[in-house]
């Protein structure tokens, strides 16, 4: 539902969040964690401009599970309150300058689930290794996933440690296909009883907000391991995730369509109005010997091919119990063309079509001493740009 706090003319006291391109103009108000430098207290906030609104009177806690309880009406009635605190115009409250804070995760999560929603995605990746048969034949019927780990969750800014694992052949070392995987990332909650599942109409209500998701991974090791049950260790030793949570509610400007499915979908997935949501994922990706990142690739979750209301209703359809703070990734999101691609599997075709770097070197997986950065951010003629931030990370040596 769109209403005054989306409203374009809106501005805020807190003049950097009025200016032209900023991530968090007054019409977003993401939510995250934070303490600052050299508190142990974490508290939680709203971020404006360059700066965080603390926003303990209304919101008590040390995470954002307790928000994630709350009922979408209550979290509407949240916003307004936040905006109305931040409008120009009303009185001025103290500020927390965003590079005076470390960011934390913003929940404990209890649970993380990794989707492979995107058809682009799943048709090019099936097409390096069953050129036959890209897409399995349930593809198209059910939103496939798999269970991640939570103990591998960070939060964007920690140093990634190239993971060891089996290679096959009898070896044992260090990847030497480590890969990035743009996502995007829904928050849970309140959510459901076990064994009662979430109907497809009230799915969405159970969706507090959106971060970016870099869910690494090791492809060599993947390659080796993942028959006949799925990924392990090519993806559980690090999955990182943005700081600040866009609310649902700031999306709402952004609504679209989702995408046509050639098959139809069985009724616990049909959803009615538009279920999707155009949001810009970008990666950028800087060696060691560059002084700025570049834009390696531009994809747009509008995309894919499984909405999150549907992954939700899916998740829960057998009666699997979904608490406050639970993380559900999309997959990566990729899109039909080239600089859509959103890992360097399909960037480089699994090796086969080098990157190349500014400076001339190529890549076909990551080095030591790169950093990958996500950013993301949602655009529409008549409302304000609004941005997720960024989620990066830099690849260290091997353990």
């Amino acid at each position: 539902m769109i209403d005054e706090t989306h409203d374009p003319d809106l501005r805020s006291w807190v003049e950097s969040a009025n200016a032209p391109g900023c991530n968090f103009p007054i019409q977003n108000l993401p939510l995250g964690v934070f303490r600052t430098r050299g508190d142990t207290e974490s508290r939680i906030g709203a971020a404006i401009g360059e700066a965080i609104l603390d926003v303990g009177p209304w919101l008590e806690g040390h995470n954002l599970n307790g928000y994630m309880t709350l009922s979408s009406v209550q979290r509407r009635d949240l916003r307004r309150v936040i905006s109305s605190a931040l409008q120009r115009g009303s009185s001025r409250q103290d500020l927390i300058p965003q590079s005076d804070c470390e960011m934390l995760l913003p929940a404990a999560i209890g649970d993380y689930t990794d989707f492979y929603a995107s058809i682009h995605h799943a048709r090019n990746v099936g097409s390096m290794f069953r050129p036959d048969n890209p897409l399995l034949p349930n593809y198209r019927h059910v939103p496939v996933a798999y269970h991640g780990r939570c103990s591998s969750l960070v939060v964007s800014g920690t140093p990634i440690r190239r993971p060891s694992g089996q290679l096959g052949g009898g070896r044992f070392g260090p990847t030497q296909e480590l890969d990035y995987e743009a996502e995007l990332g829904a928050f849970l909650g309140p959510g459901n009883k076990l064994g009662e599942p979430i109907p497809i109409a009230e799915a969405e209500r159970h969706i507090a907000g959106v971060c970016l998701v870099n869910d690494w991974s090791a492809r060599d090791i993947q390659r080796w391991e993942y028959q006949p049950l799925g990924p392990f260790l090519a993806k559980s030793f690090a999955t990182s995730v943005s700081p600040w949570m866009v609310t649902i509610e700031a999306l709402e400007p952004f609504r679209v369509s989702a995408a046509e499915h050639e098959s139809p979908v069985l009724p616990y997935l049909r959803e009615s109005g538009s279920g999707a949501f155009d949001i810009t994922l970008e990666v950028w990706l800087r060696s060691s010997s560059m002084e700025k990142p570049f834009r390696v690739s531009r994809g747009h979750f509008k995309e894919m091919y499984w909405t999150l209301a549907q992954m939700v209703a899916h998740h829960s359809s057998n009666g699997c119990a979904l608490r406050p703070g639970d993380l559900m990734a999309s997959g990566t999101v990729s899109g039909p063309a080239k600089e859509n691609r959103g890992c360097l599997l399909e960037m480089t075709w699994k090796g086969t079509e080098p990157l190349v770097l500014p400076d001339g070197v190529r890549r076909m997986f990551l080095n030591d001493g790169d950093e990958v950065i996500l950013t993301g951010y949602c655009e529409r003629e008549g409302f304000v740009r609004i941005g997720l931030g960024s989620c990066g990370g830099v690849i260290g040596a091997a353990c």
